[in-house]
Order: structure tokens, then sequence, then C-alpha cells
């Protein structure tokens, strides 16, 4: 069993034990972690939970970076470059809403601006089906664009999600 595996089971098996211990109505993620997000909502499906899941926006900085806890390991430098994360998905976001709906070409877009600050590792950029997390090769309803970076030693995640009318 792959680590990712091995971790949403022992993920769903946790939560589904709180949840059946503490019987809420309502149970609130942040869609900063947007696959935790998709797997409470599948889990809650799955096994019939009678539970409100509310997916919170991202709060972000005056700047635009995702507020997040790992962000206090940035110094001032690793700081302004880690804006490269949402750079990179306000370009994706600018050329989607100029109907661009290809998702190769929305990608390339998106690591383009990561090239601008060689100091940042890209980890992933993927754009995906928000409830599946199954890749997407055209936009033709809401998907999820998902971004995961090394600055310094730091890993970071952030994401948007694209509506289509």
């Amino acid at each position: 069993m792959s680590r990712w595996r091995a971790w949403a089971k022992n993920f769903v098996a946790n939560h589904a034990q709180v949840f059946h211990i503490v019987e809420p109505d309502t149970a609130f993620f942040g869609q900063k972690d947007a696959a935790q997000a998709a797997i409470i909502r599948r889990m809650v499906r799955d096994l019939n939970f009678p539970i409100e899941i509310v997916v919170c926006p991202i709060v972000r900085e005056d700047d635009g970076l995702a507020m997040s806890s790992r962000n206090d390991y940035l110094d001032l430098q690793q700081r302004r470059s880690a804006l490269v994360l949402y750079r990179s998905l306000i370009r994706v976001k600018e050329l989607f809403e100029g109907k661009e709906h290809n998702v190769a070409r929305l990608i390339a877009a998106g690591k383009k601006v990561f090239e601008q600050e060689p100091s940042v590792r890209l980890d992933f950029f993927e754009i995906v089906n928000p409830d599946t997390l199954d890749p997407v090769e055209e936009i033709s309803e809401n998907a999820l664009v998902a971004v995961a970076a090394f600055v310094g030693r730091t890993r970071l995640i952030d994401n948007i999600v694209l509506g289509v009318d």
C-alpha cells in the first residue's frame, strides 16, 4: 500500500471515529487543504453520516499569501519568494477568465510563473476535479488548481477553484 493510500485510510478511519463519537450536525474544514476537504466530503457521503460539511475559504495575508503556521519558518526573503504560489494561481485564473480552458496550457502558464523565483522548488502544480481529485484535461465544470512548493525547507500549499458558468 502506498504511503498516500495508507495516510488516507488512517485519516478516514480517525475522522469517522470522531464523527461517530461526537455526532456533529456540521463540520468545518479549510479550503487550503483541498484534498483533506474532498476526502471528508466523500467519507461523509459514502458512510451516510448526517453531517453538513462546510469548506471555509482560504484566509490570506494582504499580499495574497495563504495564512499558515508554516509561514513562521520563512525568513523575510523566503516570505517574499513564497508569493510565487499565489501569483501562479492568479495567472491561471486570469487565463481561465480569458476563456482558456485547456488544462495543459493553464498548468504550463502556472509553472512559467515559478521560473521567476528560482529559489522556490515546485513540488506539484495540478488541475483536478475538486470532488474526486482526478485530473482533468479540459475545464468544463468547476476545477481545483492546486500547487505545492518548497521555499527553503518549508513546504507550502495553496489552491483556487475555477468556476464554470
